[in-house]
């Protein structure tokens, strides 16, 4: 039997702008700021100090921790989290004096990806599906699905799965002779072949 959706539910302080779209169930908080043109899915979570500007798409399930600004021209797919403090940009060489809006470089997250606490995803990046950002890290180029990355700039140290667990798996296995492995949370299998893994299940 289906089951009515939970309602949005938006604090006193925030303030949500004429022709904002929010789906059933989001959840915004303490002084969040969503601009009128943002499409939003459902399920979603905007924590404290959030901001999201008008030229951006959030799909369903989406948790955006505290003080968080997600600028115009990024788009979050299903189950996106980003962690607390991380950074979007949409201008590559800002300067004060000169004017880039017409320059601002698309940025795209993948359905349940993890923006971990502190990282900066630089513009014009497209982080794959599933892939897991460490704290502070600095994302200036696109990210593979299920990629693990850590450091400033961020380089690949392994890979995750869906779950969110590490695999045991290599960076990289020689073209043609894939290595598999399971995710030791939910038995999930995947395989990598060269520098692409999938997942089997």
């Amino acid at each position: 039997m289906a089951t009515a959706a939970s309602p949005t539910t938006i604090h006193p302080t925030a303030l949500v702008d004429e022709g904002a779209q929010l789906g059933e169930g989001c959840r915004v908080w303490h002084w969040v700021h969503i601009s009128g043109g943002a499409r939003i899915g459902a399920g979603c979570s905007f924590g404290q100090n959030v901001f999201v500007g008008n030229d951006v798409a959030i799909g369903n399930n989406v948790k955006i921790q505290n003080n968080v600004s997600v600028y115009d021209a990024v788009t979050l797919e299903d189950d996106v989290f980003c962690g607390p403090s991380m950074v979007f940009t949409n201008v590559f060489n800002p300067r004060s004096a000169v004017v880039r809006k017409a320059e601002y470089r698309r940025t795209l997250v993948q359905r349940g990806a993890t923006l971990g606490a502190n990282c900066t995803i630089v513009c014009g990046s497209t982080v794959g599906e599933y892939a897991f950002v460490g704290a502070g890290a600095v994302v200036s180029r696109d990210v593979k699905p299920y990629a693990l990355m850590v450091g400033v700039p961020a380089r690949q140290i392994g890979w995750m799965s869906r779950h969110g667990e590490r695999l045991a798996l290599p960076v990289s296995a020689p073209a043609g002779q894939g290595v598999e492995a399971s995710c030791p949370a939910t038995g999930e299998r995947y395989r990598l072949d060269g520098t692409e893994l999938s997942c089997l299940d």
